[in-house]
């Protein structure tokens, strides 16, 4: 699933090329990627707007409008949302195709159909629900602390992955900033110290900038929004790596479950 690294890379792809743009027309060819409105109420409210500004909330990607509402796409499990060059044959997964005034076309493609669409007056009515990003400038380690505080029995990967209490991170940099932080992923979170969490709040920055320099991770799916594969993929140093010898200490990276998800930890550094 794309993640924060991923959503900003195609946020800052997308940016310069559909900033001031407006929809010519909008095709939808799977109707359930909208989620809202209707389909047809969808391409006849989007004809002839312009985007305004192109952000990232969380895992959303959001276009502001001239008309004052805002377009919000969630690329779900193996969504794509690039504009692709002349000579790009067609998708067959493409969803919906935003054709846009200068002749070029946005394309939302998705292979698992779990990526949707929305045109909402408030975008807080899709974003409202989510906790702080993980790469607020606001968002310091006091704040992270006090979340934990409310929070004292949860598992701290399981925390690190509900989008309600951190917005952005997903499996892969959960299990990144844990080991960064030699935390393992099925403490609770009223076991740790101020200090611990502090250095956790920094290793999430640290490994979430450190994607975002490389492009974001391309395991299969994800390509950024110029339909290109990320380069993080070669500097993850746990996640998928079970077998592997730590690249700190030497020991054996293991797989294990938490939260329902399949979770990389190395023993040695990051001890129950």
């Amino acid at each position: 699933m794309p993640e924060l690294p991923e959503v900003e890379t195609i946020v800052a792809d997308l940016a310069p090329r559909l900033e001031g743009r407006a929809f010519r027309k909008v095709t939808v060819q799977w109707p359930g990627a909208v989620g809202k409105p209707a389909p047809e109420e969808l391409a006849a409210g989007l004809a002839g707007q312009r985007v305004l500004r192109v952000s990232r909330r969380g895992k959303y990607i959001l276009f502001r409008l001239s008309s004052g509402q805002t377009l919000i796409f969630h690329l779900g499990m193996t969504g794509r949302l690039c504009v692709p060059g002349p000579d790009e044959p067609p998708d067959p997964y493409c969803r919906a195709t935003f054709h846009l005034d200068e002749g070029r076309e946005l394309r939302f493609g998705d292979v698992r159909k779990f990526g949707r669409i929305w045109l909402v007056d408030d975008a807080a009515c899709v974003v409202g629900k989510l906790g702080p990003d993980a790469l607020d400038r606001c968002f310091g380690p006091e704040g992270l602390i006090e979340r934990l505080k409310r929070r004292p029995g949860a598992r701290i990967k399981a925390l690190l992955l509900d989008q309600a209490f951190l917005a952005g991170l997903g499996n892969i940099y959960a299990d990144e900033a844990l080991y960064e932080a030699r935390i393992h992923p099925a403490r609770r979170a009223g076991t740790l110290p101020e200090d611990r969490v502090t250095e956790l709040h920094e290793a999430i920055r640290v490994v979430l900038q450190r994607s975002i320099r490389n492009r974001g991770t391309s395991f299969s799916d994800y390509r950024d929004g110029l339909g290109r594969k990320g380069n993080n993929q070669e500097a993850l140093l746990v996640f998928r790596r079970a077998g592997d010898p730590c690249p700190r200490c030497g020991a054996i990276i293991q797989r294990t479950v938490v939260a329902g998800r399949g979770t990389y930890f190395c023993p040695a550094c990051q001890q129950p």
